[in-house]
């Protein structure tokens, strides 16, 4: 009786204290127009698709600019605010830093309808590049903008100087062990998003279930937009989103990269999609990031792995340091 008791006192703390949460949750602007970004922003004008659409991109010279740069690529669950540690160490040590929201992503524009192909997000960002006058950069993309990143790689080979994949999805090809399931499946599952569900998401998948208060932040930018009258425009677009990367797999194709190759690896890291659509045996074959960056360190020719123990899905947050001096020991070699 006792020790039900106790238990039923934690749960009523927790609930309490998440819905204390929930309740001072900052309604959001489809474009996080309400939301600031730790840099300026601007925006790149596109006419793509028979419409016209806005890449808003941070783009930070250091006054002591050495003339090398480096893009930095966001993932599916982040824009590219979270870049912001990233972005302060990288032009401390000289790096011109280029840091796009992707259409669909952060504070660009949100298409009511969009073919979303990684091709056509590399060529944006070729684009933007173009518009600034940027001949040649390093490319960094984490979790789904290592897909993307992979692409631009593929796509532009003279522009890229080095590759870089931080816990890059996309190392396997998931539509071999799930069930495809159509755009309108994950719409449906994205209009149930709330609060609750993306922090346990990201605490289990993200941060084995060890949660710190500045990861909230990324959770209440995800949340946010599910107060927003337009949110059903978000929730298609990343069920779009989800489509692309499910079916346009980049693994067969890592032994075409050129450039000199930096994997950083949180071998903790779990994330694969589609993961409640399988079995518990499949389940367990899925995500091994422990495996999957030495696998893929093999296929990518000139490829250095660098594997940080006990960290998961995002180095770049959860162990810094640990990520960013391999990262500036490789930019400057």
């Amino acid at each position: 009786m006792k020790k039900n008791l106790i238990i039923g006192l934690i749960l009523l703390f927790v609930f309490q204290i998440t819905k204390a949460q929930t309740d001072s949750l900052q309604w959001l602007d489809i474009e996080l127009a309400n939301y600031n970004y730790p840099y300026a922003v601007s925006k790149l004008e596109l006419t793509i698709q028979e419409q016209e659409l806005k890449m808003v991109y941070m783009d930070v010279k250091p006054d002591n600019y050495n003339g090398k740069n480096i893009v930095l690529l966001h993932g599916k669950n982040f824009n590219g605010a979270y870049w912001k540690t990233t972005i302060q160490a990288l032009t401390k040590e000289g790096f011109r830093v280029i840091v796009p929201d992707q259409v669909g992503f952060g504070k660009s524009s949100k298409p009511e309808h969009f073919h979303y192909t990684f091709q056509q997000l590399a060529q944006n960002t070729k684009t933007l590049l173009d518009t600034l006058n940027i001949k040649k950069t390093a490319i960094l993309g984490h979790s789904m903008g290592g897909m993307l990143a992979t692409r631009f790689a593929l796509m532009y080979p003279g522009t890229v100087e080095k590759f870089i994949l931080e816990n890059p999805i996309g190392l396997e090809d998931w539509k071999l062990k799930v069930p495809y399931k159509p755009v309108e499946w994950w719409y449906k599952n994205e209009l149930k998003k709330s609060y609750e569900g993306i922090k346990k998401y990201q605490l289990e998948n993200y941060y084995d279930n060890k949660w710190k208060p500045e990861y909230d932040q990324w959770v209440n930018l995800l949340a946010g937009w599910t107060l927003n009258s337009d949110y059903k425009t978000i929730a298609w677009n990343a069920a779009l989103t989800y489509d692309m990367i499910f079916t346009q797999p980049v693994v067969y194709e890592f032994e075409n990269i050129t450039a000199p190759t930096l994997l950083i690896i949180g071998t903790r890291d779990r994330t694969a999609l589609g993961k409640g659509l399988v079995s518990e045996d499949v389940k367990k074959t899925m995500g091994l990031y422990d495996e999957l960056g030495k696998a893929t360190q093999k296929k990518i020719p000139n490829a250095t792995l660098v594997e940080i123990e006990n960290v998961g899905h995002l180095p770049h947050i959860e162990k810094f340091e640990s990520f960013i001096k391999p990262l500036i020991d490789f930019l400057k070699q």
